[in-house]
């Protein structure tokens, strides 16, 4: 399964680095970097939103090309995989390299449509419309990521599908708006295939609209290398490291929900390079997060002091 070319990918720590500052808001708890009346105004709105620092991203094999594809065509991409294994970095790291801003969207459970779209608010000034993050996308030509999108309700990210078939078009029903998307606009999705559930899944409609790149963890070798880079730990501790998390994979289903992701396996690196102990580290980036079963913990805590 590993040696499968389609699957690809990891994901590193975030760094605020990459992003240009800017004040964070919240609406309806959709995470956005910066909040605006963005009915009138230019494409400026959006710089508070590029990725201005080239963000560290090891392609494993042809997800680059093939995204860069798929953008060209604008063809609404979906991203699954196992969560840590690097979708988001990857969106951050494409985005950059097309040069194109980014806006991002936690999707969860108590998301509306109207996060997404916009909504009429009240300021001193009286009322004013505000635009959510997938119009503010739409208007102006962002990337629009929508980040475990399977979090969300079924009748709220329904609302995509105007922006994601030939149509490519934003009914603000609201405000008795028709949004054009901007030629640079495209939508991402991205999820974990792991937690599909009759109850939480995305329906066939939606699934259709987009194309799909398979993620998972990085072959040992380089996965090895990715947490050297990111961590600063050794190299002969980031493959001990590795090998911990590839035992710890082995159990999923077994005990374990979900293994042991790259960026745990940053994690633990990075206390190394402090210079905490191996054992210490390993029980508080790796064993600790992922279960509460005593004998599971056992059974990581040996696999552990078997390489340290």
């Amino acid at each position: 399964m590993r040696d499968d070319p389609s699957l690809r990918g990891y994901l590193p720590r975030r760094d605020p680095a990459f992003h240009v500052p800017a004040a964070s808001a919240a609406t309806g708890g959709v995470a956005l970097r910066a909040a605006a009346d963005t009915t009138a105004g230019s494409p400026d709105v959006l710089d508070a939103y590029r990725v201005t620092k080239e963000p560290y991203y090891r392609p494993v094999a042809d997800e680059v090309g093939l995204y860069e594809a798929a953008y060209s065509a604008r063809m609404p991409m979906m991203l699954k995989g196992p969560t840590g294994c690097g979708k988001t970095r990857f969106v951050e790291y494409m985005t950059w390299k097309l040069g194109k801003p980014l806006i991002t969207v936690a999707c969860n459970e108590d998301m509306t449509a109207s996060d997404l779209v916009g909504r009429f608010l009240l300021d001193a000034s009286g009322t004013r419309w505000q635009d959510g993050p997938l119009t503010m996308a739409a208007r102006f030509g962002a990337i629009c990521y929508l980040d475990e999108v399977v979090e969300a309700r079924q009748d709220t990210t329904v609302v995509i599908h105007s922006l994601t078939d030939a149509r490519r078009i934003l009914p603000l029903e609201k405000k008795g708006e028709i949004v054009e998307a901007h030629p640079d606009f495209q939508v991402v999705i991205s999820y974990n295939p792991g937690y599909q559930s009759l109850m939480k899944d995305l329906k066939q409609s939606t699934k259709q609209r987009f194309g799909a790149l398979d993620f998972n963890y990085p072959e040992h070798e380089v996965e090895a290398e990715i947490v050297v880079h990111e961590s600063g730990v050794a190299l002969d501790a980031a493959k001990k490291l590795v090998h911990i998390a590839e035992h710890a994979r082995n159990l999923k289903g077994h005990g374990l929900d979900e293994g042991i992701s790259t960026r745990m396996l940053i994690y633990a690196g990075s206390l190394i390079s402090r210079g905490v102990a191996p054992l210490a580290a390993c029980r508080v980036a790796l064993v600790r997060p992922i279960t509460d079963d005593p004998d599971m913990r056992d059974a990581l805590d040996s696999a552990v002091t078997t390489y340290f």
